[in-house]
């Protein structure tokens, strides 16, 4: 009966370890990898993870999934705290935006550290830029500067969310310019434009994507700055702040990140996927809103570059109100 019992119980081990390998399958096979967007759906940064995800599938290759969910608020804080909790399985990765993922933390505490993530890819770096109806009073940024110097207080402006690329352009412009605006956060770059096109607000700060009608001359609105380093090749005859005489750049850049601790091997997977798949021809080709301000940096390459924008994003905190 003993030596009945022990050859079962082989037996049965030798079935499980058969069957083990088999049934669980490796990454990226055994489940979907989520990409989290802390933005609501039809907006810049969810458009840009969508139109990538199946290009990112594909060359992952076997029976890879790649699905984009929404967990919009707090200015991308709580998507960032949930990828940040999550299993460095590669299962889980998030879309972050700068300048609001490196600031918020540095001007309040925050559910998430920067440290909690590892950087795999920058997509984009997006100029930021002021937009007013088409028939504002007006129509230059040094107008609009000068109006406010006159009467402090007098014109609105709304961006999508504090912390956000918008909301910092319009702090820096203040600072700069020494002028006082009223400032309307919102929700997100819709919600913003929608205000704006209803007279609610006289201006918005937006990112260049996000509103490819700004380049049509017969669009209902117009950007009337933009605040990249140079002219972006979206924007190609809109000045930059620094031709209106207030040396400032603020942008957003968007990209891809993971929870600290994942393999070598998937992170490298995954960045290989993600670097094939903004250089190829069909996705550049159907993320039109995208494609002008497209500028790959490499995970490494990318933290080295907010590194070094900390130090100007500190000051800017430092100049809040606590």
């Amino acid at each position: 009966m003993k030596c009945l019992t022990v050859i079962r119980k082989l037996a049965g081990a030798c079935l499980i370890a058969a069957i083990t390998p088999a049934a669980q399958a490796a990454w990226p096979d055994d489940q979907p990898i989520e990409v989290v967007v802390g933005f609501a759906p039809g907006g810049g940064t969810d458009l840009m993870a969508r139109s990538l995800a199946p290009f990112i599938q594909k060359r992952l290759g076997g029976k890879a999934r790649v699905v984009v969910i929404n967990k919009p608020g707090a200015s991308g804080e709580i998507a960032n705290a949930y990828v940040a909790r999550a299993k460095a399985d590669g299962y889980t990765l998030g879309i972050i935006n700068v300048p609001g993922f490196v600031f918020l933390p540095l001007s309040k505490k925050t559910q998430y550290h920067v440290e909690d993530f590892t950087l795999l890819a920058r997509i984009v770096n997006d100029p930021t830029v002021l937009v007013a109806k088409r028939d504002a009073k007006y129509a230059t940024l040094g107008q609009t500067v000068d109006a406010l110097k006159k009467d402090p207080g007098s014109l609105s402006f709304g961006y999508n969310g504090v912390g956000t690329n918008g909301h910092l352009a319009l702090i820096q412009l203040q600072a700069i310019a020494k002028v006082e605006a009223n400032d309307v956060p919102f929700k997100g770059t819709a919600e913003s434009k929608t205000a704006l096109m209803g007279g609610h607000v006289d201006y918005a700060f937006v990112s260049a994507a996000e509103m490819p009608e700004l380049r049509s001359a017969t669009a209902s609105l117009k950007a009337v700055a933009q605040f990249g380093e140079q002219r972006s090749k979206a924007l190609p005859n809109v000045p930059t702040a620094a031709e209106a005489g207030y040396k400032m750049t603020m942008t957003s850049e968007r990209g891809f990140a993971a929870p600290r601790g994942m393999s070598a091997e998937i992170a490298a997977r995954l960045q290989k996927a993600i670097a094939e798949s903004v250089a190829d021809p069909e996705f550049i080709k159907i993320a039109s809103n995208d494609a002008p301000v497209l500028s790959y940096l490499s995970g490494a390459d990318w933290e080295a570059s907010l590194a070094k924008q900390r130090p100007a994003l500190q000051a800017i905190a430092d100049r809040m109100p606590k």
